[in-house]
């Protein structure tokens, strides 16, 4: 695999909390440059990133972003904020204490709330996997399954750890045919990244990668 393929499969995302417009519009630049597959941002920012961007790229944001707890009606209501804003892909955090209380169905009727406000934008659904055992990681793949998402997605990368390789094995094992997988989190190479997607992942969720790729370019 090469890494023009690579970077197809990525999204170049930058989520800190003292993320600026500049910095905002570099990545966007980047994302263009490189052919990412999208840039993930903070919903702040994505009117001006779909008005700075146009059709060049898909603007991808996170809601609920990155604990999880907000109720199910600020979740919606961020998601279709930011789908008026011009949002092509959301990226919401589950509610990780319905998982600890195996109130399953609670998650799943969240997930469908959020599901519903996206309309026919892509669904990505964040797992938190540092956080949950095997058994929760399990359930949780069947529950996005019949969610209505698009893609079971790894790890915000704020929750103490990052995709690992045995998880993306673990969903590809344990979702249905209808729902892909997203490896984010803590990926640190473009060897790395290759494996993540030969495991499974349609998507890689990165802040690194483009660097990287720089690097193995010797571009400056």
């Amino acid at each position: 695999m090469n890494i023009k393929d690579i970077l197809s499969h990525t999204d170049h995302t930058l989520l800190t909390q003292t993320a600026t417009w500049d910095e905002i519009k570099s990545i966007c630049d980047e994302g263009i440059e490189f052919g990412c597959a999208s840039v993930c941002i903070p919903p702040c920012f994505v009117k001006q990133a779909k008005q700075y961007t146009g059709n060049k790229i898909k603007v991808c944001t996170v809601i609920g972003f990155p604990n999880g707890y907000n109720t199910t009606e600020v979740k919606c209501f961020e998601t279709k904020m930011v789908v008026e804003d011009g949002a092509d892909e959301i990226d919401m955090v589950i509610n990780i204490g319905m998982v600890k209380e195996k109130n399953f169905e609670g998650v799943l009727n969240e997930i469908k709330a959020v599901r519903e406000n996206c309309k026919d934008k892509v669904l990505k659904v964040i797992i938190e996997t540092c956080l949950l055992n095997d058994d929760e990681k399990v359930k949780m793949c069947h529950t996005v399954t019949l969610s209505g998402a698009d893609y079971i997605k790894t790890s915000t990368g704020f929750g103490g750890g990052g995709a690992t390789f045995s998880d993306i094995e673990l969903f590809a094992k344990n979702v249905g045919e209808n729902i892909k997988i997203k490896a984010a989190g803590g990926i640190s190479s473009l060897a790395d990244a290759e494996k993540f997607i030969m495991l499974g992942a349609d998507r890689l969720g990165s802040s690194r990668i483009v660097k990287l790729a720089k690097e193995a370019k010797n571009i400056d």
